[in-house]
């Protein structure tokens, strides 16, 4: 498999060549179809899973990349849905240890799904926008996102 590139610039991956005509798929929607080998050219380079990888929107890759676990990924759920809020207020509201909490808040961080904030004086955090749009897409609601 290869990525290819049409006269429009769109990228897709290689299915199947044949002597005149190429089968395609968008890495967006999955479909396949049959175009001349003409309109393609190989783009050098680039591998085919990220392009495949590509067909999902970038807010929910970036969560994916910083979400080790069950745990983490509703730590960033609440955080969209409840915060900010202060390292207390989730101290006290979940069981984590302080560790953990710490080190998935800083792995978060690096994935800018959340940023700091002062949360009644406190040292907190607050979900990003990026962090928002995945949360919408992961639970299906794609049709609310800007960030797709």
């Amino acid at each position: 498999m290869r990525t290819v590139r049409d006269a429009d610039g769109d990228t897709y991956l290689l299915v199947k060549r044949s002597d005149e005509s190429s089968r395609i798929r968008d890495p967006e929607t999955g479909a396949e179809r049959y175009v001349e080998n003409a309109t393609l050219e190989t783009v050098e380079g680039e591998s085919p899973l990220a392009t495949a990888a590509r067909g999902v929107p970038e807010p929910v890759r970036r969560t994916i990349r910083a979400v080790p676990d069950d745990r983490a990924l509703g730590l960033l759920i609440e955080l969209v849905d409840r915060g900010p809020l202060s390292v207390r207020e989730v101290t006290d509201a979940y069981d984590m240890c302080e560790s953990d909490l710490h080190g998935r808040l800083a792995g978060f961080r690096v994935a800018e799904l959340i940023e700091e904030a002062d949360v009644g004086g406190r040292r907190g955090y607050a979900a990003t926008p990026v962090a928002e749009a995945a949360v919408r897409l992961l639970r299906g609601d794609a049709e609310k996102t800007d960030e797709s």
